[in-house]
């Protein structure tokens, strides 16, 4: 931010310092631990009186110099370089606040130069005594420029008390500095054993070869228990944060951390079976191999340490982009482009949309990402994802997935980041689909209010039920809905029929499940554990079903009717009708009524997650939203769903999910569905009011299904006046879990700010399906509720107090009876006319209002007042 940014887009910042550091670290470390190698083998040639050995060490000294000095010196100034060119900032901060130690530093490796120089220009031509001590000097000073190096990168680490402080000695002696620095000296040794077998093994004389290269392999067996000793140390030095980054949030580092010290004891035994079982003709191609895993071996562990910072280039104090951490609040605030000055665009408008992006993304993303290139692409990381989920990342970016900062910026600034990488991944931005018209195609049952003496009302218990459809892949929410129906006999004073009666039930044959867009039969009984009444697609007959007497409630229900949204002459038409018939023992017909029941497919999973509508061009999930859904899932929860899909058995939600809904367990230390989904996403979609329950949920009036449609659309009312913004939402269901025990419920909490509630303290902890808004926190039937009203954290205290299960005052009459629907109350309107979406009020009273409006309750006989009810009180206008 304070830098120009040096743009390679095909190379990220971490890949071109990883490619420089890794040969500079792999030499560096050699060189320390060589030191020593060099005047112990020389000491040990003299004790010994062996030629032979002396002179092997003159050679491997000259190897040694060329190594280490030149081609180690000038990787460690490419280091300088190369981070100085793509991480300035960061640079900035270790010079200006550690410059004695650097100064310090540098006075040792001019001292390592000189010894080294003297060492070897110097080597048989003086006393052996001083020539061991100029050795001696050497590995002294080498060894110090470690101390002194790993004091100042550990802090970048575990600053420890230097965020407070800032003090040079806070930082240095730091608390992962000592057991870092007995690590790397293990390590060190090994490397010096490792590349004395590069000149050992050409040493002519057969005797003397072996009893190096056995010599050499003493130099990595015996530190090697220094190694696991330290390592485990070093592990649990690390403060909470950089302990569980490393072992369990880093999407690498905790496979790396498996495999450091197994690879540093392949490296052993590798040693081992080149020194006392190889064959010389087969040497030089094990040792480029041992050569190989020392590299890997050296290059985990510093993968392991850079990882551990993540999200921070210096713990705490400057995120991986290089921007201060004490600066995001203000520029969250204010945004980026206010701060930034080596951007050129400092106003975004539609027309350099991509421009900005393009320059946020250099100054936010390109330290990790790149472009087309080898690693961490952004288009391959992000290739699941579209505009809309890629803002979405970045507005939950660094919440749940810790190993990436925030977005530190605004909404507009996330929109043209957004824009761009969009347009990079070529997924242009999707023009609104054009609305179809909608056909006005319900034929009512007549109902003659002279002559009847019956009046059969029907609804389905749920406004919308949306359902997945693409089985083959996973199952969110199996078909079946329920309907429920009660029988009046007319009378002045009406009687509810229940004994005596039959009411069936007979599904349009349009939409009795056509297969050639739903595969649910195939995998029926696999999801289910059952054998349905309809075990095949073909659809030649209508579906037809009785109605099972709720004694106690006094209505009849019918449960789990296989609907589906999908019209066989390919259409789709979220509102199929049931028809709805009541008999008496002897076949005779007493009433008949239809009820449209809402079913739709159109989940907004695509609208982030990619892909096409599956069917029509307006509802399902197609293969690739799937796909993508199951790799999304399978990347953050270690599963293996997207492979059971592909094998054939795709996964049920539920299945490890509880879902107070269907009757699932579950799995006890899992969230359930509910409180897993709604909380996940709450931390993704937050601050955006009730378009992000739009953005899920099919209820808008720009979806196909619109499904929510009843008479609280006309007043403004949104999905957040009752059931509150996705953050309350969402932290209502996972306090409950929370209160069970459910480790990953505070996960999901920890960043999510109650909107509706002042205090997380006052969110009311509730059971998804059980505690739902309670109507009697706005509607008291005695006056009419205040325009700001609201029932969200206000919430049924059972099933039993659920809209769907109330009764009037008499205790008689089921609420959705006369008043539709929750999501649909009467009068309901969207594109799919008024009859289908008002078949009672329609049928019965001839327009569109809860039954009963205006005295013209048809149940009565008698004439009734406008303002007289024994259901409930009614309000006077």
């Amino acid at each position: 931010m304070e830098y120009p940014v040096w743009w390679l887009p095909s190379f990220s910042g971490g890949l071109l310092i990883a490619c420089m550091a890794i040969f500079h670290v792999f030499i560096a470390h050699f060189a320390v631990g060589g030191g020593f190698f060099l005047v112990l083998t020389e000491r040990k040639g003299y004790a010994e009186n062996n030629p032979l050995i002396v002179d092997y060490v003159k050679r491997h000294t000259k190897f040694f110099l060329l190594l280490t000095m030149v081609a180690g010196g000038m990787t460690g100034v490419g280091i300088w370089f190369t981070i100085g060119l793509l991480s300035p900032a960061a640079t900035s901060v270790l010079v200006h606040r550690f410059g004695f130690g650097w100064a310090t530093e540098w006075v040792f490796f001019l001292c390592e130069i000189v010894a080294l120089l003297i060492y070897h220009y110097r080597f048989g031509k003086m006393s052996r005594r001083d020539h061991q001590i100029v050795g001696w000097f050497y590995a002294l000073f080498a060894f110090l420029s470690l101390f002194v190096i790993n004091g100042i990168i550990t802090m970048m680490l575990t600053p420890g008390n230097w965020l407070q402080t800032q003090s040079f000695w806070d930082g240095f002696w730091n608390p992962t500095f000592w057991p870092s620095l007995f690590l790397r000296f293990a390590i060190c040794l090994m490397l010096a054993g490792l590349f004395a077998l590069v000149t050992a093994y050409r040493i002519e004389d057969k005797k003397t070869r072996e009893q190096m290269i056995r010599y050499a392999v003493q130099f990595v067996a015996l530190p090697f228990g220094l190694l696991v000793l330290s390592s485990i140390w070093y592990i649990y030095a690390l403060p909470e944060a950089q302990f569980t980054m490393i072992l369990t949030k880093s999407a690498q580092t905790p496979q790396l951390v498996k495999i450091f010290l197994p690879l540093s004891a392949l490296l052993l035994a590798g040693v081992l079976a080149f020194a006392y079982f190889t064959p010389q003709v087969v040497r030089p191609a094990l040792l480029a191999v041992l050569l190989v895993i020392g590299i890997g071996q050296i290059g985990t562990f510093e993968w392991i340490r850079e990882a551990g910072r993540r999200p921070y280039i210096i713990h705490g104090y400057m995120w991986s982009n290089s921007i201060l951490v004490e600066q995001t609040e203000a520029i969250r605030e204010n945004g980026m482009l206010a701060y930034a000055k080596w951007i050129k665009t400092k106003e975004i408008t539609d027309n350099n949309l991509l421009t900005a992006g393009e320059e946020l993304y250099r100054v936010q993303c390109m330290s990790c990402h790149s472009i087309n290139g080898p690693m961490l692409a952004a288009e391959r990381e992000a290739a699941g994802l579209t505009r809309e989920g890629l803002m979405a990342q970045f507005n939950g970016q660094g919440k749940l997935r810790e190993f990436m900062p925030p977005f530190l910026g605004n909404d507009e600034e996330r929109k043209a980041v957004s824009a761009y990488l969009a347009h990079v991944m070529n997924k242009p931005l999707e023009a609104a689909p054009a609305k179809q018209p909608k056909e006005e195609n319900v034929v009512l049952p007549s109902f003659d209010p002279e002559e009847a003496e019956y009046v059969l009302l029907a609804w389905a218990t749920e406004g919308m039920n949306t359902i997945s459809d693409n089985y083959a892949k996973f199952t969110m929410q199996l078909p079946g809905s329920t309907i429920r129906a009660q029988l009046f006999l007319r009378d002045d004073v009406p009687e509810i029929i229940t004994e005596d009666v039959t009411l069936t039930y007979k599904i349009d044959k349009a939409f009795s499940t056509p297969s050639e867009h739903v595969d649910f039969w195939k995998y029926a009984k696999q999801l289910t554990g059952k054998n349905l009444p309809v075990d095949t697609g073909t659809c030649d007959t209508n579906l037809i079903g009785t109605f099972k007497l709720d004694d106690e409630n006094g209505f009849f229900e019918a449960c789990s009717l296989p609907v589906f949204p999908y019209s066989n002459d390919g259409s789709v038409n979220p509102y199929p009708l049931v028809t709805v018939e009541a008999r008496t023992a002897d076949g005779k017909l007493l009433a008949t009524t239809k009820v449209a029941v809402p079913v739709s497919t159109e989940w907004g999973c695509r609208n982030c997650h990619d892909g096409e509508w599956r069917v029509a061009g307006t509802a399902g999930i197609s293969d690739k939203t799937a796909d993508n859904i199951l790799a999304a899932h399978d990347k953050i929860n270690g599963t293996s769903l997207a492979e059971k899909a592909e094998k054939g058995t795709p996964p049920r939600c539920q299945s490890c999910h509880e879902s107070p809904r269907t009757g699932d367990a579950g799995k006890k230390q899992i969230l359930n569905f509910s409180a897993a989904v709604h909380g996940w996403h709450a931390n993704y979609l937050a601050g955006r009011d009730d378009i992000t329950c739009e953005s899920c949920h099919p209820a808008g009036h720009d979806t196909d299904t619109q499904a929510m449609r009843g008479l609280h659309v006309d007043r403004d009312i949104t999905c957040t006046n009752c059931h509150g913004t996705i953050e309350d939402h969402a932290l209502g269901l996972l306090k409950a879990e929370d209160e069970k025990g459910k480790p990953r419920a505070k996960l999901l909490m920890k960043n999510l700010i109650p909107r509706v509630s002042a205090t997380l303290d006052e969110v009311a902890p509730r059971e998804a399906w059980v505690n739902q808004p309670d109507c009697g926190a706005c509607h008291t039937f005695f006056e009419t509720p205040d325009s700001d009203a609201s029932a969200a954290n206000q919430w049924t205290e059972s099933k039993q107090e659920l809209f769907k299960n109330r009764k009037d005052d008499l205790e008689a009459v089921m609420c959705q009876a006369c008043h539709g629907t929750a999501h649909a109350l009467y009068p309901a309107e969207n594109d799919y006319g008024e009859t289908r979406n008002n078949i009672a009020p329609m049928q019965y009273q001839k327009f569109a209002a809860p039954l009963g409006s205006d005295g013209g309750c048809v149940c009565h006989t008698m004439e009734m007042s406008v303002y007289e009810s024994a259901h409930h009180p009614i309000i006077e206008k």
